[in-house]
């Protein structure tokens, strides 16, 4: 999960500074070219909104992988990416329908292009604030993401050392059931050791009582 929303983040950081550089060549650098320049710069935007639309698909295989908490808040974020590529891509193509080869001299014609280029500059500010204000919004969005991550990453911790608890407890219980019976086995054995002493005991005493007893009735018979 925390692999997801890092890949997801960088891939952002890549869109925005790809959409940078669109907002760039869209609102400064196209209106100042003309003729051939200005086709190459066309082509250039053109090939870089394809690349930013590759990019939105790779966000949205990413935000697959999301929690499922805040895979909303991620997917409006890439919305607003699309809606900025489509702007973008919108620009461009009224960039290129008005294209000209070369651009008039007149005051008229410099007034419209000073006019448009200050519209222009405004409306780059204005995507320039939506962007700070996205960009503020997939922070807050992430700071969510790597919370619950963190917190799943901690509980399944949690869990492990529960376990690891259990099974040392049952390890130890085990344990003080393996003693006791030892202690039992070690008592039983102490009791035959006493019984084969006491009976070894017997059976000597018998012994010397019998051999008196042999004695007693040879100095009878063969000496009184």
């Amino acid at each position: 999960m925390v692999m997801s929303s890092e890949v997801f983040e960088s891939r952002q950081d890549e869109f925005r500074t790809l959409c940078d550089d669109l907002r760039s060549k869209i609102n400064n650098q196209l209106v100042r070219l003309t003729g051939e320049p200005r086709k190459r710069m066309l082509r250039e935007i053109d090939r870089c909104i394809e690349e930013g639309t590759l990019m939105v698909q790779e966000l949205e295989d990413e935000v697959k992988k999301a929690p499922p908490t805040y895979r909303s808040q991620m997917f409006s974020q890439i919305r607003q990416h699309k809606r900025e590529l489509e702007q973008m891509n919108k620009d461009s193509k009224r960039a290129a329908a008005g294209q000209t080869d070369s651009r008039p001299n007149t005051i008229a014609f410099g007034v419209a292009d000073e006019f448009e280029v200050t519209e222009d500059v405004q409306r780059a500010r204005l995507m320039a604030g939506s962007d700070t204000l996205s960009r503020a919004s997939a922070s807050i969005a992430r700071s969510h993401v790597v919370a619950l991550e963190t917190e799943q990453v901690g509980q399944e911790t949690m869990d492990e050392l529960g376990q690891q608890r259990e099974a040392l407890t049952r390890t130890r219980d085990r344990l003080v059931e393996t003693h006791q019976n030892l202690s039992k086995s070690r008592k039983i054995l102490n009791n035959m050791a006493r019984r084969v002493m006491t009976n070894k005991m017997v059976l000597v005493v018998i012994i010397i009582i019998e051999l008196a007893i042999l004695a007693g009735v040879i100095y009878w018979k063969f000496i009184s």
